[in-house]
């Protein structure tokens, strides 16, 4: 069965580049809307895919965007947010973005599975320390209630997180290709500076997408099949009782 896909593009800057070869390859049907432009309706979509953007999550202009992403949610629809999106999707269901505190991210990145991680039907099959893209300036800096954490890194705990059972949010990237980080360097030179020495250079931007690829088409492929029906989504996190 073909997954009919909304893929929500929020900026021009960042479309969807190969994720739409990965949900192709997966069995989905994407249809691209852009904000602004299209009619933002889920319609017969089976699955949500938001994009990234240069925007602030909390931007009044995005409102719309979080009401559908929190209808998402509701709905039990699978969502896959992507930076800007998983921002966005953070907000909308009650938790935080701010300004990091601790400066910009850009270029590679390792990211580590926390316990649940290991257990959610997307994220087990990722090694411990898969490879991603950074490029952002804003973090999720409270994760919403509902939500359960399944990678964090060091200066940002908030990396990747579920919200109820079927909704992720990734804060980096896995959609890009060289070419976007290099265009997204030369307009974001702040951002950029962040980066280690050399890690923007096109040799190792490409072998970094080479790595993100091999960890996150995979990953894609599991998303598919949860919209599908052919994967079980994640059971709810059962609250713990204090020990007397």
């Amino acid at each position: 069965m073909t997954v009919r896909t909304l893929v929500l593009q929020l900026d021009d800057d960042d479309p969807p580049g190969r994720l739409t070869d990965w949900l192709i390859d997966a069995g989905a049907e994407p249809h691209v809307v852009r904000h602004g432009r299209d009619p933002l309706e889920l319609g017969d979509h089976q699955a949500v895919v938001c994009l990234g953007g240069a925007m602030n999550a909390n931007d009044e202009r995005l409102a719309d965007v979080r009401a559908f992403l929190s209808s998402c949610v509701s709905k039990g629809v699978p969502l896959l947010a992507i930076c800007l999106g998983a921002q966005l999707l953070a907000v909308a269901t009650g938790g935080r973005v701010e300004v990091g505190d601790k400066g910009a991210e850009a270029g590679a990145g390792l990211i580590a599975k926390r316990d649940l991680g290991w257990t959610d039907p997307l994220f087990a099959d990722l090694p411990l320390m898969p490879d991603v893209v950074q490029f952002h300036s804003d973090v999720v800096t409270r994760l919403p209630d509902s939500a359960v954490l399944l990678a964090a890194a060091a200066r940002y705990p908030n990396q990747a997180f579920r919200v109820g059972r079927v909704a992720y949010g990734v804060q980096f990237h896995i959609e890009t290709s060289p070419d976007t980080v290099l265009r997204w360097a030369a307009g974001n030179p702040d951002v950029a500076a962040s980066a280690k020495p050399g890690e923007l250079a096109p040799a190792r931007l490409a072998e970094l997408h080479e790595d993100v690829e091999a960890c996150w088409r995979p990953f894609t492929e599991r998303f598919v099949a949860l919209a599908r029906g052919d994967l079980a989504p994640a059971e709810t996190a059962r609250p713990t009782l204090p020990m007397i």
